[in-house]
């Protein structure tokens, strides 16, 4: 997987990132509109160099086309065909491109789809009967044949970034991502998955304490077994603890875990303010961006090895302002 260069900030310039074309504003939909998103295409392109799909143009419906749904009988196979010409099946075709390009974009480290779509959507996608009656949802074809071949990618739809929790569980993930291709995952070493993990503890914290425990505990036995195999299960639990995002009891756990490091430097009104700012956050009085400015001045003046390599202090540029709004 290719690495993306770094800026002076310590974030890649760019990150690569797959997206539906239509969300970029290419006029690629059945009725040949597009679905151009003005967060996407004005904040997130700045950080992430976004790489256009759409599947069902890839397998050669035309501009305009005949719109497609997905259609099952109970207890059938979820079938993709056309809503007048239900004959017109490209299930397969939709699969058969979601695994290929699960392969040739290797290189992107987070996927944005299309709500709703029978192709891209990530999930809630309505399935009909064949009388049009609706059934149930799942996963568009092309989607989850994608998401099956890469478990691991961040995935998000474009709707749901309008939820500042879930828009900022999905960029710290893909941050995560393409920073574990970079430091470790094209060459693995027990050097290289301890400095990762040291860096990303108390991120893992946040999102889980029982994980926190077990990633420490299979970091710990790293050296028993075949680095290789180590790394990839440890991944595979990281990705997966971080999928789920955290809670503010669990920010608010960190956010203390931090405070300890100080106990030995600050006067006893600067240990009141920040409890007290630590405890206007987990009640919900004030955004995560407020005791976690203080504490960066804090340990501005009073550093500590350990908290300056925690990635969970900035886990993504400031300018995405994501924690002013948690």
């Amino acid at each position: 997987m290719a690495e993306s260069p770094e800026t002076e900030t310590g974030f890649p310039e760019r990150i690569r990132v797959g997206i539906s074309s239509c969300l970029l504003g290419e006029e690629v939909r059945y009725d040949g509109q597009h679905k151009r998103d003005p967060y996407i295409n004005g904040t997130l392109s700045r950080f992430f160099e976004l790489v256009p799909v759409c599947p069902e143009v890839a397998i050669g419906l035309g501009v305009p086309r005949e719109p497609i749904r997905m259609v099952a009988e109970k207890g059938e196979p979820v079938r993709v065909v056309g809503v007048r010409n239900p004959d017109r099946d490209v299930t397969d075709d939709l699969q058969a491109y979601g695994q290929r390009m699960a392969r040739e974009l290797s290189d992107i480290h987070g996927y944005i789809l299309k709500r709703g779509s029978p192709s891209c959507g990530m999930e809630r996608v309505k399935v009909y009967k064949p009388d049009g009656h609706p059934l149930t949802t799942a996963r568009g074809a092309y989607a989850g044949a994608f998401m099956a071949e890469r478990p691991q990618l961040p995935v998000e739809e474009e709707g749901r970034l309008g939820d500042p929790v879930l828009r900022e569980s999905f960029i710290e993930r893909v941050f995560v991502h393409e920073r574990w291709h970079r430091e470790v995952a094209a060459s693995p070493t027990l050097g290289r998955l301890v400095d990762f993990h040291s860096a990303h503890k108390l991120l893992v914290m946040a999102h889980s304490q029982a994980a926190y425990r077990r990633l420490g505990r299979l970091v710990a036995e790293a050296g028993k077994g075949e680095i290789g195999e180590t790394a990839r299960a440890y991944f595979e639990d990281l990705m997966s603890t971080l999928a789920e995002p955290a809670t503010r009891k669990g920010h608010a756990n960190v956010l203390y875990h931090l405070m300890g490091y100080l106990k030995d430097h600050l006067e006893a009104g600067d240990k009141e303010e920040l409890g007290d700012l630590i405890e206007s956050y987990r009640t919900g009085y004030v955004p995560l961006v407020v005791p976690i400015t203080l504490l960066k001045h804090h340990f501005r003046r009073h550093p500590h090895p350990y908290v300056a390599r925690q990635v969970y202090l900035q886990p993504h540029p400031g300018e995405l302002m994501l924690r002013n709004r948690l």
